[in-house]
């Protein structure tokens, strides 16, 4: 079996959705599927009409019996008449909707929305990444959900974190996720900001992500961190290799996530690998990602309930070890990488049927 998974921009930028597609591309030839990855135009979400005109042509040019697997970051922004044109299966891969990202204008958001609809109606079945977005797409976009298939990122065993040490008596907080506005970091830093006011320099936190997303955003969150006055406890490293993130996962003693939205939480994922304790809002996908036990859990875009939980936290050391203890716990228990490309296969040969 053929597939061509069409994926728009670099796939090798570091983010969870470009993760998931490569841990795709490389196991589905396990399955028994020959996959041809197309780079598609890296101008979506937001394509210009060459982007469209380019895209329409890549796809023509595939090779007539395979299944197009399309991620959705380019899907669902995909005209119908443009995708009427594609006369092969479609699956679609949605990470998550794209007119539920932070930062939409509200105009663009409605027009997403539609072409989202209307894209998905067209394909012969649609992947999702948490039981979350199967029940979204069911609710808001009409898919049917005998059509949906739920296949959650997979999730690499990894040794249990050793923390910092507290040899400074500081706890260290990481964040992982590139800075665009759906990740919430201006959130984290007002939280952060306000329990500064009122408490000794007893933490610091490192901030790992793209940072070439959307500049504007790295930029005002810079200049947050600066007139917050906290300068000094908040390093924002950008992008790591996996054998830096790794490092910095393991001299972690608690991980946040502040988001407004998630289509699952991958890093999440990879906390609960650890064994670390966890902050997390709801937003999205989050609060299935991670179990009852082994996180505070808060609302998305409070930053008071955030500074709370993460007080909490910092000053209560038994705490962290019991949320550890059940994030470990958890951890072993999450979905491989290989049981997920096994449902992704399934589904493509679903869809040539």
């Amino acid at each position: 079996m053929e597939v061509v998974f069409a994926i728009p921009g670099d796939i090798t930028l570091p983010t969870g959705g470009y993760a998931y597609d490569r841990e795709v591309l490389a196991l589905l030839p396990t399955m028994g599927i020959d996959v041809r990855h197309l780079e598609l135009p890296g101008g979506f979400p937001d394509p210009s009409p060459d982007d469209l005109t380019r895209t329409a042509a890549q796809i023509a040019a595939t090779p007539s019996g395979a299944v197009l697997l399309i991620d959705g970051l380019a899907y669902g922004a995909m005209p119908a008449a443009l995708i009427d044109g594609f006369d092969r299966p479609i699956v679609a891969l949605v990470h998550h909707p794209l007119c539920l990202e932070a930062g939409v204008a509200p105009e663009r958001a409605e027009t997403l929305r539609a072409l989202e609809t209307a894209a998905l109606a067209r394909a012969a079945r649609v992947i999702v990444t948490s039981p979350t977005t199967a029940r979204t797409l069911v609710a808001d976009f009409a898919v049917p959900a005998d059509r949906i298939t739920v296949a959650v990122p997979g999730t690499d065993p990894a040794a249990r974190a050793n923390g910092s040490g507290g040899a400074d008596g500081k706890v260290a907080l990481l964040a992982v996720g590139s800075i665009v506005p759906r990740k919430g970091y201006d959130v984290l830093v007002r939280a952060l900001a306000a329990d500064a006011a009122d408490h000794a320099t007893d933490w610091t936190l490192r901030i790992v992500g793209a940072i070439d997303r959307n500049p504007a955003t790295v930029t005002a969150l810079r200049d947050q961190i600066v007139a917050s006055g906290l300068g000094d406890r908040i390093d924002i490293v950008g992008p790591m290799s996996r054998e830096q993130l790794d490092r910095c996962y393991d001299r972690a003693d608690v991980f946040v996530l502040s988001s407004h939205y998630e289509g699952y939480g991958m890093v999440l994922a990879e906390a609960l690998a650890r064994g670390l304790p966890i902050v997390t809002t709801t937003g999205g996908a989050a609060a299935e990602t991670v179990p009852d036990g082994t996180a505070l859990k808060v609302a998305a875009g409070d930053a008071e309930a955030l500074r709370q939980a993460l007080r909490q936290l910092i000053d209560d050391r038994a705490l962290r070890r019991r949320l550890a203890d059940a994030a470990w716990h958890a951890g072993q228990t999450l979905q491989r990488w290989s049981d997920s490309a096994a449902l992704i296969a399934e589904t493509i040969k679903e869809a040539q049927r």
